[in-house]
């Protein structure tokens, strides 16, 4: 129950989240997880922070998400004598009564002030959790601060500005020494305020990104990127996303296949698009999925595939998304890559919430012809007129004609 952290836990969070581009978060975990087994109750609290999912560590790592196993940890570490899990698992909401008579603190202030402490020692980890429990006003209850406790509404008012207040030096500490998420508070803290208690000052927040970026953390360059992307400096947001991909931000690589692939900042180069695809695949990422799965559809940059195309676009489809629902659709309507099915090209294309003139043009022959759908001349007319200057629903009309009675008919 010592005030410093263990050689175990300090070189565990330099690698999982001080300098996450190391590539050894695994060699990490598997620290984090024998530390803990020994008995180092802060080495379980940052182990269910591991396992809690990409709001609480960098999803780069890989490590599994596990929300019962990290409740868990964090019990346990209450229980092994960890300040810092003590107000983690406060602001987890999983402090129950009985958890806080089995910790062996005299009251949550002695364990704040081991865990402020530590901060002041210069950890970030500690720094930023510290900086929550004034945030998220968990000092309310450390201090056993209830309405009792103030004179007026105004020394209550008082009281939480100087408390809340406190979060800003410590989330540009915890930032400052690698925890790269302390700026979605502080974005949050500068953007929105804290009700009529802390005024919004949107303009401390303008480079925030920008500086995660610079830090080197590989998610805040991804995020700039974007935000160079939106105001049209494509080449500078090319360097940016490339940074983060090759530091190991999942979703990377596909932002840089696709500048590649339409020639955004950069010359055209779809081959090489292809293999940022494949890369991010590799990451699991259901854009380079998506991605991959068009570039064989259409053969470019790699050859033409249907049914790697289906295989991977079906894979996002299950996943909920719906970026590839035309491409599967056509392909069974045409039994490309997989057996005609007009039945499951229907449920495909019915998933297409875009506007489509080729979708229309599949669900106008569907109906003229009776595939899939029970036939409906005068309702696959209104598709193929939906479909606009789709060369192929053009000249399909032409077909047809409309009687003096205003009954649809073939020519």
């Amino acid at each position: 129950m010592g005030r410093a952290l263990s050689r175990e836990v300090k070189q565990a969070l330099q690698d999982i989240y001080y300098n996450e581009r190391t590539g050894r978060g695994k060699e990490a975990f598997a620290l984090l997880e024998k530390a803990s087994e020994a008995g180092d109750g802060d080495a379980s609290c940052i182990l269910a922070r591991c396992l809690s999912g990409s709001s609480y560590v960098w999803a780069g790592h890989g490590f599994p998400e596990d929300d019962e196993k990290a409740a868990k940890l964090l019990h346990k570490s209450v229980e092994q004598g960890s300040a810092l899990g003590v107000l983690v698992t406060m602001r987890c909401q999983e402090l129950t009564p009985e958890l806080e008579q089995r910790m062996p603190f005299a009251s949550l202030q002695e364990a704040f002030d081991i865990a402020h402490a530590q901060a002041e020692d210069g950890d970030a980890f500690c720094q930023y959790v510290v900086a929550n429990s004034y945030f998220w006003w968990d000092f309310l209850r450390i201090q056993n601060a209830d309405k009792k406790f103030f004179r007026s509404e105004a020394d209550q008012k008082a009281y939480m500005r100087e408390n809340i207040s406190k979060c800003e030096d410590l989330f540009w500490k915890a930032l400052r020494g690698g925890i790269y998420f302390a700026a979605n508070n502080l974005n949050r803290y500068y953007t929105k305020g804290d009700e009529d208690i802390i005024a919004p000052q949107p303009e401390k927040a303008r480079d925030l990104w920008k500086i995660g970026a610079e830090y080197g953390h590989p998610l805040h360059q991804m995020i700039y990127a974007k935000d160079l992307e939106e105001a049209g400096r494509n080449k500078e947001a090319l360097e940016w996303y490339t940074r983060a991909a090759e530091g190991g931000e999942p979703e990377a690589w596909g932002n840089v296949g696709r500048f590649y692939y339409n020639g955004i900042g950069t010359e055209k180069d779809e081959s090489y698009a292809v293999q940022c695809f494949e890369k991010g695949v590799q990451k699991g990422d259901i854009n380079s999925y998506n991605r991959l799965g068009g570039a064989y559809f259409y053969g470019r940059g790699i050859r033409q595939d249907y049914a790697k195309a289906f295989e991977l676009l079906s894979y996002t489809f299950d996943k909920g998304s719906k970026w590839g629902a035309y491409y599967l659709g056509r392909c069974c309507f045409e039994g490309w890559g997989v057996p005609k099915d007009y039945e499951k090209a229907r449920k495909y294309l019915e998933q297409v919430n875009w506007n489509s003139s080729d979708t229309c043009y599949l669900f106008g022959m569907m109906y003229i012809r009776g595939l899939g759908v029970a036939q409906d001349l005068p309702k696959g007319i209104a598709y193929l007129q939906s479909a606009g200057n789709h060369k192929e629903a053009r000249e399909e009309l032409l077909h047809y004609r409309k009687t003096l009675f205003g009954k649809w008919v073939r020519r």
